[in-house]
């Protein structure tokens, strides 16, 4: 790991670093696994459970939460939030404040070589294409097919990606 400034960072011994992984300050690691060559920007979190491929490029102010998978070579933008539940409650039906028993994951899953634009949501339950783009600000409610352009809310097809 190359750290490109020094302290405030709060990585946990559980994650797992491929080799040459840059890391800059205020990043909160835990219980992931990040590849090789890959660059974590400023004021990112990710979970437990979350895995980033090989030379990514992960943008400052993005959230990437247990159940996501980032194959290699993805880019994501600035202040990219991945969402694992779409029906998310602080409590139970008895009010009480619910578990790790109490909701399910959904996962999702970003293909090598996709783009997510800055400013999106990614909702749990998605599968981002292999080589597609996402447009900044768009809100992804479900499947995006490989080599395309979405954009909007909800992110619909707008192009087909031509290299």
């Amino acid at each position: 790991m190359k750290s490109q400034s020094p302290g405030y960072q709060q990585i946990a011994s559980d994650v797992e670093l491929g080799a040459d992984v840059q890391i800059y300050s205020f990043v909160n690691l835990y219980g992931c696994s990040i590849g090789a060559q890959t660059k974590i920007g400023t004021f990112v979190e990710v979970q437990k459970g979350a895995k980033i491929g090989a030379r990514c490029k992960i943008s400052s102010h993005t959230f990437i939460c247990e159940g996501v998978t980032i194959e290699d070579e993805v880019f994501i933008g600035h202040g990219v939030t991945f969402i694992n539940d779409r029906y998310p409650r602080a409590t139970t039906v008895h009010g009480e404040l619910q578990g790790a028993s109490d909701w399910s994951c959904q996962s999702t899953l970003i293909k090598r070589g996709a783009s997510i634009g800055s400013g999106s949501t990614v909702l749990g339950g998605v599968t981002v294409g292999e080589g597609a783009i996402v447009g900044a600000g768009s809100v992804v409610t479900k499947d995006v097919p490989p080599k395309t352009v979405v954009a909007g809310n909800p992110a619909s097809r707008i192009n087909s990606v031509t290299q």
